[in-house]
C-alpha cells in the first residue's frame, strides 16, 4: 500500500467529521490535510489503544524520533507512511517539526496527567492537541491575514471542548476526566459519580456549563476570522458547522454522555458541509 493510500484509508476509516470537509478541497490540499490528520490519529491511538503506559510512552518517544528524522531529511523512504505522505507538502504549507512535536507532547500529557485543576490548566493541554492542529489546518487551507491564525487556534479549542463533552463516559473508562476539578466542585459532582455513570441534574448543569464555554469559543473564533480569508477557510467552517451541530445534538439529548456517544449521520455531516460550501454560512 502506498503512503497516499494509507493516509486516505486511515482518514476515511476514522469516521471523523473532518473527512467531510476534506472532500471539498483541491487535490494537493486534500492530500496534505489527510496526511496530517492521519499523523494525529496515529499518535492519539497510541494513548487510547495501548494499555501499558510505559509501552505507550516508548511508542510516543519513537514518534518523536521519526519526526526529527523526517524533517532532518534522513532516508524518508524508511519513515512511517504518514510522514512519507506528509513531508512533500510540509514546505509548501509551512508545516514544521515543532507542529508535529506539539501534538506528540499533548498525547504525552495524557500519560502523565488525567485531571486538570481549572480551565486555564486544561486549555494548555488543548493548545497542544487541538490549537496547533487548527493552526496547521488553516495553513493548508491558505490565508492572507495573520489574524486567521488566532481564529484557527481558538476554533481548535472549541472542537476539543466538544470532544471532551461528547466523550466524558469513554474517557472516564480510560481513567481520564478532563472536566476541570473546580467545575466539578462548583456543581457538586464527585469523580465517583462520573466513574460510576451516575446521571443527575447536577451533572446536567455541569455539562451545560461546559457547553456554554464551548459555544463562547465558537463565537469568539468566528468573530476573529478576517472577511478576506472566509472563502479559503471554508473547510474549517464546515468542521465548525458539523461540530457545533453535534454539540447542540448533545444538548438536545440532555447530555446523556455517560452511557452513550452521540454522533451525527454521514448524510447529515455531508449536508452541513455542503451548506457552508454552497451558501457560505454555518
Amino acid at each position: 500500500m502506498s503512503p497516499e493510500s494509507y493516509v486516505q484509508e486511515k482518514t476515511a476509516a476514522s469516521g471523523s467529521s473532518f473527512y467531510y470537509a476534506f472532500l471539498f478541497l483541491s487535490k494537493d490540499k486534500r492530500a496534505a490535510i489527510s496526511a496530517f490528520y492521519a499523523f494525529c490519529r496515529e499518535v492519539d491511538d497510541v494513548v487510547d489503544e495501548v494499555s501499558d503506559p510505559s509501552v505507550a510512552a516508548q511508542k510516543l518517544a519513537w514518534w518523536e524520533k521519526e519526526v526529527q528524522a523526517a524533517f532532518a531529511g534522513q532516508d524518508l523512504a524508511q519513515r512511517h507512511p504518514v510522514l512519507r505522505a506528509l513531508m512533500p507538502y510540509a514546505p509548501t504549507y509551512g508545516i514544521t517539526a515543532a507542529h508535529l512535536q506539539a501534538v506528540i507532547q499533548g498525547c504525552q500529557m495524557d500519560l502523565q496527567q488525567n485531571r486538570y485543576l481549572d480551565f486555564p490548566a486544561l486549555e494548555k493541554y488543548c493548545d497542544l492537541v487541538a490549537g496547533v492542529v487548527g493552526e496547521v489546518a488553516a495553513r493548508i487551507f491558505s490565508y492572507s491575514n495573520p489574524r486567521t491564525m488566532a481564529y484557527a487556534y481558538k476554533l481548535g479549542l472549541a472542537f476539543q471542548l466538544t470532544n471532551i463533552i461528547r466523550d466524558v463516559g469513554e474517557d472516564a473508562a480510560r481513567g481520564r476526566i478532563y472536566l476541570p476539578v473546580n467545575d466539578l466542585q462548583q456543581f457538586a459532582v464527585p469523580v465517583s459519580e462520573i466513574n460510576n455513570r451516575v446521571y443527575s441534574e447536577r451533572f446536567k448543569a455541569l455539562m451545560q456549563f461546559q457547553a456554554q464555554r464551548a459555544h463562547q469559543l465558537y463565537d469568539e473564533a468566528l468573530a476573529l476570522l478576517p472577511p478576506e480569508d472566509f472563502r479559503a477557510q471554508k473547510p474549517g467552517l464546515m468542521m465548525a458547522a458539523i461540530y457545533r451541530d453535534l454539540l447542540r445534538e448533545i444538548e438536545r439529548d440532555g447530555f446523556q454522555v455517560l452511557q452513550q456517544r452521540t454522533s451525527l449521520t454521514p448524510l447529515r455531516k455531508l449536508w452541513l458541509a455542503w451548506k457552508v460550501q454552497a451558501l457560505g454560512r454555518i
